[in-house]
């Protein structure tokens, strides 16, 4: 792997129709994966599930069909939420191989690990499959990313020793957050020795847009830096940690994200002081801290567009009154193809899958009557 830490999550990517996820913008994508390259940057992740489905034919497309195999690093990961049978890990990741276009992955996760997901790679034998897949050369690093508690990682870790590498959220906002863990789950970690991959280190976007007070915060001590590369530098800045990741779904965020990461300077003392002082002031703002996977609606029944409602519910909190009147608009003309958020039956799938642990059946009734109510 490049010693560069910046990797380049495939989960957001450019779009042509910016309400079609399987519309990657693929002269886009081709320039952003060209000057990442060129910058000396080679990790890239991908997914299943990403854009509906069809983030790793484009990692195909954009990287390895125009890049020798031995110049980058391609991870993607096994979906434990659509699994039931042991053989059907076997046919997607023989699909993944084919959708990639690669003989062998570099690095290879079991997707989103908690509880429920756990279970479901006990049953079916999930750790024993990766580990067949490394023999046959088909994997390089086995690992998996996880969303869940410090106790059931520390209990996952020893149980599998064999885990080569996890894949945490980190960031300044869940850094102590009672549910999410980021600074427990990233003590475990360290203490079973497996290096970091940092997943979501801007929060799907929130530390990258952050208010006026923050802004002027942290444009006093560096006038030419974005949000997006104090949020970034803040996780590079921990020790084991290998690669952050960053979704990044246009050429400008690009160009950002390898222009302060090329030559990597950790966070100082001062700057650490900056970052807590803008954790309290974000905190203020955020009413519901979604990031707009969409891991919970590939389990609604009802095809509620929850993160859709979620944005707009957190802009109608923190706005003006004009604002709650543009945000009602998009929310009523967003209703008019998709399920209203009182369509919620309350069968808890959504919250099952959710990484960051939100109480969705709960908010959905507050989007209602903030929404609806009229």
């Amino acid at each position: 792997m490049s010693d560069k830490k910046l990797g380049f999550g495939l989960m957001r990517l450019p779009l042509t129709n910016p309400e079609d996820e399987k519309s990657v913008d693929m002269p886009v994508l081709k320039s952003m994966v060209d000057t990442f390259m060129e910058r000396g940057f080679t990790y890239f992740d991908t997914a299943y599930i990403y854009n509906n489905f069809e983030s790793e034919v484009a990692a195909r497309e954009a990287l390895v069909k125009r890049y020798d195999r031995n110049s980058f690093t391609l991870a993607t990961k096994l979906p434990m939420m659509f699994l039931n049978k042991k053989d059907e890990q076997e046919r997607i990741f023989n699909e993944q191989l084919e959708k990639c276009g690669v003989e062998y992955f570099d690095y290879y996760l079991l997707h989103n690990l908690n509880i429920l997901y756990y279970e479901t790679a006990e049953r079916l034998e999930s750790f024993e499959f990766l580990k067949q897949k490394k023999k046959e050369g088909k994997i390089k690093k086995i690992g998996f990313s996880y969303h869940d508690n410090a106790e059931l990682l520390d209990q996952i870790l020893t149980e599998h020793p064999e885990t080569e590498f996890v894949q945490l959220q980190l960031n300044y906002m869940d850094w102590d957050d009672k549910n999410i863990q980021s600074r427990k789950c990233y003590e475990v970690a360290r203490k079973h020795g497996k290096p970091i991959i940092v997943m979501e280190p801007v929060k799907g976007g929130t530390l990258a847009n952050v208010n006026e007070e923050v802004q002027k915060l942290f444009r006093n001590y560096h006038p030419d830096m974005s949000a997006a590369s104090w949020a970034i530098r803040y996780a590079a800045s921990l020790e084991g940690v290998e690669t952050v990741l960053s979704g990044m779904s246009n050429y400008e965020q690009l160009l950002d994200n390898t222009g302060y990461m090329q030559n990597f300077q950790p966070l100082n003392d001062d700057e650490h002081k900056i970052i807590n002082e803008a954790a309290a002031i974000i905190r203020k703002d955020i009413t519901i801290p979604c990031t707009d996977c969409h891991y919970c609606m590939e389990k609604c029944p009802q095809k509620i567009p929850i993160s859709t409602y979620f944005s707009l519910y957190n802009e109608k909190e923190k706005e003006s009154a004009r604002s709650y009147y543009v945000q009602q608009a998009y929310y009523d003309n967003c209703t008019k193809n998709n399920s209203k958020a009182s369509d919620c039956i309350e069968c808890g799938q959504c919250e099952d899958n959710c990484p960051q642990h939100i109480e969705i059946v709960k908010y959905l009734k507050e989007v209602a009557r903030s929404f609806e109510s009229n």
